[in-house]
């Protein structure tokens, strides 16, 4: 039995809305539904999510609860392994970077099996409220104009908002306004203004432990996109979050081998070389690149949960029709990850050694 190692979601909708959902890939309608989980029966509003996989046969969802909560239901169905995203947070919130939560579940909808999903925590008021971090405004970086440069990263010409590649969740008037001081300023200023400008608006230690965590799982999309941005609400320093992290462990975001050796050291974005421009920045990075290749980024404390997700995961998949990579494939994935952590360590410290 495909469920008897994850829990089982039921959906069940009015068969001309689901039908309706399922065919307008970049539709943005949600329709009434209801949601069985954990014993529990919720009123709910249901729809597609995603990026290029809206085009996919398998289905990213959103689920909207009464109450607020929002559920993300990934397909993943560009990792062979359906463990990256999962593993990926497990380490940011390991080496204390505030992460979503992931549950891997089987997904049924009017009866139907629908196969493997992953469940991840939206990154919104409730994400905060679990967690006891008081914040002053939330941004989502949506595209790869969010790289904290003044230019359009295809065209390559002056950016007609220093505001684009982000999408305002939450904040009162003035939030767009100082995101946008704070680019231009970054771009503007050099030496002391520089230091004084970034120390006062951006959690530098907190960054450089994301820029880390980014550097190490590999994600290449993860510098200018796919993190959200948040004010601190004592501090007032923007502080980052991890989001969508399926292309890390040596698989690009379409589930293709990729090298260990994609993402370089220092990572890819305007801010972290403007950082770099200070010797404390690069010191203080390479001291937590160092501690986290020493006691974090090692093949001895990654397996043992790399194992259990894999274990818990495999009679599901192999249950599992609907995804694109064969079972086979899948049973390899831990060797195949176990190998990325090993080569990636060493290119990191060789890195290390020439970088000054």
């Amino acid at each position: 039995m495909a469920t008897e190692t994850l829990p089982a979601r039921t959906i069940r909708i009015n068969v001309s809305d689901l039908q309706e959902i399922k065919s307008n890939a970049w539709g943005r309608d949600f329709k009434p539904a209801e949601l069985e989980m954990d014993g529990q029966t919720y009123k709910a509003e249901f729809g597609l999510r995603g990026g290029h996989t809206r085009n996919y046969s398998k289905k990213s969802y959103e689920v909207r609860l009464e109450g607020g909560k929002t559920l993300h239901w990934n397909a993943e169905y560009d990792d062979p392994s359906m463990m990256r995203n999962a593993l990926s947070f497990y380490f940011f919130n390991k080496i204390g970077v505030p992460s979503p939560e992931t549950n891997h579940f089987w997904l049924i909808i009017n009866g139907v099996p629908e196969g493997v999903y992953l469940e991840i925590e939206a990154v919104d008021r409730l994400f905060f409220e679990k967690r006891g971090i008081g914040y002053r405004s939330l941004l989502y970086a949506v595209n790869d104009s969010a790289d904290f440069s003044l230019t359009d990263p295809i065209s390559k010409d002056k950016k007609p908002s220093l505001f684009d590649g982000y999408e305002l969740m939450k904040g009162k008037k003035g939030t767009k306004s100082r995101l946008v001081s704070f680019v231009r300023n970054l771009n503007r200023m050099s030496g002391k203004n520089l230091g004084v400008h970034t120390a006062k608006r951006l959690d530098v230690n907190q960054y450089l432990k994301w820029l880390a965590g980014a550097v190490l799982t590999g994600n290449y999309d993860g510098f200018d996109q796919n993190y959200a941005l948040y004010e601190h609400l004592s501090s007032r320093k923007y502080r980052v979050i991890p989001w969508d992290y399926e292309g890390t462990w040596g698989r690009n975001c379409y589930g293709k081998p990729c090298g260990s050796d994609l993402v370089r050291l220092q990572g890819y974005n305007k801010l972290t070389e403007k950082l770099f421009t200070f010797p404390a920045c690069r010191r203080k990075y390479r001291s937590i690149v160092k501690k986290l290749l020493q006691n974090d980024f090692t093949v001895e404390q990654l397996e043992p949960v790399i194992s259990q997700m894999h274990v818990e995961l495999s009679p599901a998949i192999r249950s599992d029709y609907t995804r694109k990579a064969s079972y086979d494939t899948f049973l390899s994935e831990p060797a195949f990850i176990h190998n990325y952590i090993q080569e990636r360590r060493e290119i990191l410290h060789q890195s290390l050694r020439e970088w000054h």
